[in-house]
């Protein structure tokens, strides 16, 4: 008779015998269990443990570092080996000296990736900018704590912080550490996790200041008057993009660019680049120099080498004769690192929760937590006061009979008996008890009680003045903003990083030797499908391919080197250029724009143009009758803008877009629902300068219906002009003729 199987036994592998015969069993595990026990944990510490800096702007890796170097008197001492903070660490850290020290060299003024570097360092730690120079071992260079971290660890003794038990459980370690200003905007840091990734930027520590007193005094201060724009310890110029650093403090992502500061050395034909943007090295910029040189997309230059001193950074850049020095630096922010982008994510950790959060919710949440350390203080104030004043009360109470206690001490044949026997005879506690009975015998007399007892006034006021501060915030408010205006006070400095508004900037579009500018054919479908041929493709092609109910929308003549840009129904503008897009066929769909620019769902294309050099104007038509006219270089940006929100005015939709040349001036058309039209010339609507400008009424509507299209008079199929044109606006036009009517279909025109 055959056995019969065991289920669970399918469930079962056995390994190959191994050592001594032993077969070890593998048993299996689903994967959703493997994830639960294995992975979660892992990911949730590094999120919190490791990655994810807290509201105080440090990881706890910091937070071990500095608390070592302050509990071995590195604050006011003098520098110590960095060896030996390395090995302190080690108490606390249980990562290896290498993470240790690598964690120190970030922190130190020698590496210069902070504004207020907490280490003060002796020796050569590296430099930020330089991929190649490498730091000193642990055993040559010195190490203490800098100034400003008196600022970091204020009333730390006064347990205005929690402190937990280190890993095997000798020592204790601060959760947090008290910081006196928001030092989790001024220290930058970047982290990547599991699953998520921080990168904080730094700011101006006296703009910061200003800007938590603001926030503090008025919680809807608008933060850009007084917290500027990021600053960087490597310099460098900030391109300031008003809306997208709005963003930024409104959602705490977003991006901006910082480039290079350069100048030239005309006796020596010579560019000197002696700062450079925080994201990139100055090896990175040679190489990528070098590249485009070999490619020949830069003529140029002769030479680039790094001539970087104990002065600080400087890349020398020779010039062939004749070059402009500014037009080639435009080419090189455009093409190399010496212009780049420094993309924000500000999740820091609230109470162990990683969230993403602006710089008025951080301000928020920091001034919170500042409130309960500042709170804490105070009660641990209020408490020694109020044991200083029990002990002074029982001190005050053997006043009335000196000689008394003096008997009773000396009348006490057991030393355990003098504590209960004094409680009796004064109606004391056991610790006012023991309080006098330490006291010297030289000190028994009325002179010093009375001096010590004097002290029982002011401690009463004391005590009632901690007690009203505690209960009341505006108190503590006012408390912290003057810690703020004194750390201004004491520690700011002057910006590092230059602010260049959009009226300061230099063009810095790209140059067209940068891109090839071949000539090509573009062809924009209805419902957003972009094509770019080449001459010599288009006449190989067949016919163009659409997709089912899809069909030819626009169509123009360019190169590759020309700028797209388009009009949605959500009144917003999006800026492409034609070299980003692949060369494709007359067979092919092409590019999906909504997908390809990350338009919104249920965003369309209503009209689209090539700007050039941004001379023209453009009519909007809306569908009350109203129309706008704008320059086009009301859309022209300073920097590579790929999307402009408030394109239009939102008042009413759209129904038509015309683009007039500069300083010309045509007739055009407006179709109503109702079968009329009108015809008025251009130079009667009046030019506005802000695009979300509604314009001016031109056509008359009953109700029910709208404006249905526009066009000029030479692409219409009107043939009576008089009848339909305007003596004065705004006009309700005439019904149409049907000799006038032709296709007047609703159409966005180019």
């Amino acid at each position: 008779m055959a056995k019969k199987k065991n289920p669970d036994q399918s469930k079962k592998r056995t390994a190959p015998q191994g050592v001594m015969g032993l077969k070890p069993q593998i048993l299996e595990q689903p994967i959703t269990d493997t994830l639960e026990i294995n992975y979660m944990p892992y990911a949730m510490s590094v999120i919190i443990s490791r990655a994810i800096p807290e509201i105080d702007g440090f990881k706890p890796s910091h937070r071990k570092l500095l608390y070592t170097m302050y509990q071995m008197k590195l604050l006011s001492g003098a520098r110590t080996k960095s060896a030996n903070v390395v090995g302190a660490t080690m108490k606390l850290n249980p990562h290896g000296d290498s993470a240790i020290y690598e964690t120190m060299v970030r922190l130190s003024r020698g590496y210069g990736a902070l504004l207020h570097p907490p280490v003060d360092s002796k020796g050569n730690f590296g430099k930020v900018y330089s991929r190649d120079m490498a730091c000193a071992a642990s055993r040559y260079t010195e190490v203490k704590l800098d100034p400003i971290c008196a600022e970091l660890f204020k009333d730390i003794e006064k347990q205005v912080v929690d402190f937990v038990p280190n890993y095997d459980g000798t020592l204790t370690e601060p959760v947090l550490l008290p910081t006196t200003f928001p030092n989790i905007l001024v220290s930058a840091n970047m982290g990547i996790a599991v699953g998520m990734a921080s990168n904080l930027c730094g700011f101006n520590l006296g703009e910061v200041c200003d800007a938590a007193v603001a926030r503090i005094k008025n919680p809807e201060a608008p933060l850009l008057d007084t917290l500027k724009a990021p600053d960087f310890p490597t310099g460098g110029q900030l391109l300031f993009d008003r809306r997208e650093m709005e963003t930024i403090y409104r959602t705490g992502r977003g991006s901006f660019k910082v480039r290079a500061r350069w100048r030239y050395v005309k006796s020596e034909n010579l560019i000197e680049v002696y700062e450079i943007p925080y994201t990139t090295t100055a090896e990175a910029i040679i190489d990528k120099v070098a590249e485009l040189i070999k490619a020949g997309k830069i003529r140029e230059i002769s030479d680039m080498r790094d001539e970087t001193d104990l002065s600080g950074l400087k890349l020398a850049i020779d010039l062939k004769r004749g070059t402009d020095p500014d037009k080639l630096m435009q080419k090189l922010f455009r093409a190399t690192p010496l212009q780049d982008t420094f993309s924000c994510n500000f999740n820091i950790l609230i109470d162990g929760m990683p969230k993403v959060l602006g710089v008025g919710a951080i301000l928020d949440h920091w001034t919170r937590w500042r409130t309960d350390c500042v709170r804490r203080a105070a009660q641990y104030t209020l408490g020694q006061k109020r044991d200083k004043l029990h002990l002074l009360r029982g001190l005050a109470a053997i006043l009335l009979d000196i000689d008394r206690a003096i008997a009773i001490i000396r009348n006490t044949e057991l030393d355990a008996m003098v504590v209960p026997n004094l409680m009796d005879g004064f109606s004391l506690d056991q610790i006012q008890a023991e309080y006098v009975a330490d006291i010297r015998l030289r000190n028994i007399n009325k002179e010093y009680i009375l001096k010590r007892t004097a002290e029982i006034d002011q401690l009463e006021k004391d005590i009632a003045d901690l007690e009203d501060f505690i209960e009341k915030p505006s108190r503590i408010r006012r408390e912290i903003v003057k810690e703020l205006e004194r750390v201004k006070k004491a520690h700011a400095g002057p910006r590092r990083t230059e602010i260049l508004y959009e009226a300061d900037l230099a063009e810095t579009e790209p140059e067209i030797d940068l891109i090839p500018a071949y000539p090509v054919h573009l062809f924009l479908s209805r419902e957003g499908y972009l094509k770019k041929i080449t001459p010599q493709s288009l006449r190989m092609s067949g016919e163009q391919k659409y997709k089912e109910g899809d069909g030819p929308a626009f169509r123009w003549e360019s190169t590759n080197a020309s700028e797209l840009m388009l009009f949605t129904n959500r009144q917003q503008c999006y800026k492409t250029w034609v070299n980003d897009f692949d060369d494709g066929k007359a067979s092919l769909l092409g590019d999906y724009l909504p997908a390809r620019l990350e338009m919104e769902e249920g965003e369309t294309i209503l009209w689209a143009c090539l700007p050039g050099d941004y001379t023209g104007h453009l009519l909007f038509f809306f569908e009350n009758g109203k129309v706008a006219r704008l320059p086009l270089s009301a859309y022209q940006t300073v920097t590579k803008r790929k999307k402009l929100t408030g394109a239009y005015s939102d008042k009413s939709p759209l129904q038509a877009i015309l683009f007039l040349p500069e300083e010309t001036d045509a007739e055009v058309v407006l179709y109503s629902t109702e079968g009329r039209a009108l015809l008025f010339s251009s130079d009667r609507v009046p030019l506005k300068a802000t695009r979300s400008t509604q314009g001016v009424q031109v056509m008359t509507l009953k109700r029910s219906y709208t404006v249905q299209t526009a066009r000029f008079l030479a692409d219409s199929q009107v043939v009576n002009k008089s009848r339909y044109k305007a003596r004065s606006l705004p006009a309700a036009g005439a019904l149409l003729k049907a000799e006038d009517q032709g296709d007047t279909q609703l159409t966005m025109e180019l």
